[in-house]
């Protein structure tokens, strides 16, 4: 049967969770970084972080029963491991779950992590489509794919669509490392912050940036810049994985990055949350290294290359990170009221590890990304949390 489809221009209007939406030759590609931060680190796991559409989705109501969505999605492999599955694109429809669809085709990046090469081809672009939705006007969204990124050159459907309204509900920006990004997790409705939101009635943003949480004064700018009702920072893991400071340089960088986010936020709740539980990260420094017999295995896991030896000095470690982002807090919290603590192992600690080890040493997987939104939006957004309503 022939279907009379419907373009809608792609728009600000209808995206939520990108700070950026960048004009390219064939449509839009969503940023979760401004130009001016991306102009001032010409560093590839950031650019590739934070282009990839974690928590971004399209939004509108709408009363079609076909979508249709072209995309130039860019996928990764690893040499040597496994292949990666396609990315998903999930379709809520009036906040429910309804249907999970992939693109093919695309371009790919092949990263040799023994190497540190990447092998770049082109590719194709596809088009992801859902039928069946039910009748009648609703509200719909398309979470993209939290790890692929991807462009958006198109959306059809099979009868007029217009935004959704602002239906007044708080915006929380969490910004995080490669966990808070979604890393193994199942889709981009199964990452823990898209969780804990969803539990906790909110819109987000999401500024998990894989490898990049490493107190970049333009992210904080972004952060700054950035309206939101709350605000919360997950900050440790990456600073132990790239070995990137010692304690001297930490502590300074934490008080600044807490400055600049409250020159533009005074007053908004704002959360400080430790690393989780990563027991190969504890009490040994980094760096972090792909575990090379792992990779001859065909499986992906991390190693510690550091000695605990070298914390007398200043080397970091998870604890002494977590040490240090409370005795901050507390010390802030004199004269802020509304900053707050979170020790990332009350989400994900020793029991939680028994129960749902960490796949490759580093990343949560599906099942412990559900387990940590859940406590997140129990411990954030409950009746005693900072950011109960």
């Amino acid at each position: 049967m022939h279907t009379e489809w419907t373009t809608t221009p792609l728009t600000a209007e209808l995206v939520r969770g990108a700070l950026d939406l960048e004009r390219t030759e064939r449509g839009i590609l969503p940023h979760r970084l401004p130009a001016r931060a991306r102009a001032q680190c010409p560093d590839e796991q950031l650019a590739t972080a934070e282009s990839q559409p974690s928590g971004v989705r399209l939004v509108f109501r709408t009363p079609a029963t076909a979508v249709e969505l072209d995309t130039l999605p860019t996928k990764r492999a690893y040499v040597g491991a496994p292949p990666r599955p396609d990315g998903l694109y999930d379709l809520l429809v009036d906040g429910r779950l309804t249907a999970q669809a992939t693109a093919g085709g695309g371009h790919t990046v092949t990263i040799d992590m023994t190497t540190g090469t990447a092998e770049h081809r082109p590719g194709p672009p596809a088009t992801v489509s859902f039928t069946g939705l039910p009748a009648g006007m609703k509200d719909v969204e398309i979470w993209l794919p939290h790890n692929e990124t991807t462009e958006l050159l198109a959306l059809r459907t099979d009868a007029p669509v217009q935004p959704v309204p602002d239906r007044g509900r708080r915006v929380w920006l969490h910004h995080g490392s490669s966990i808070s990004h979604g890393s193994d997790a199942a889709s981009p409705t199964g990452i823990w912050p898209v969780l804990a939101a969803s539990l906790g009635g909110v819109e987000l943003i999401n500024l998990g940036l894989a490898g990049s949480a490493l107190l970049d004064p333009f992210t904080a700018r972004a952060v700054r810049d950035t309206p939101a009702d709350l605000i919360s920072l997950k900050v440790g893991i990456n600073l132990v994985n790239l070995d990137l400071m010692r304690l001297r340089a930490f502590t300074p960088a934490v008080h600044g990055f807490l400055d600049t986010v409250r020159e533009g936020h005074p007053d908004t709740p704002l959360l400080v949350v430790s690393p989780i539980l990563c027991p190969i990260h504890e009490d040994t420094p980094g760096p972090s290294a792909p575990d090379l017999d792992g990779l001859r295995a065909g499986q992906l896991r991390f190693a510690a290359m550091g000695d605990p030896a070298e914390r007398a000095s200043g080397k970091l470690t998870l604890g002494v990170i977590r040490e240090e982002l409370s005795r901050i807090v507390r010390q802030r919290a004199a004269d802020d009221p509304h900053l707050h603590y979170l020790d990332g192992r009350d989400l994900y600690g020793e029991a939680d590890h028994a129960e749902l080890p960490l796949p490759d040493q580093l990343h949560p997987d599906a099942a412990a990304h559900r387990r940590i939104g859940e406590r997140f939006a129990a411990l954030a957004f409950g009746a005693d949390g900072p950011f109960a309503g």
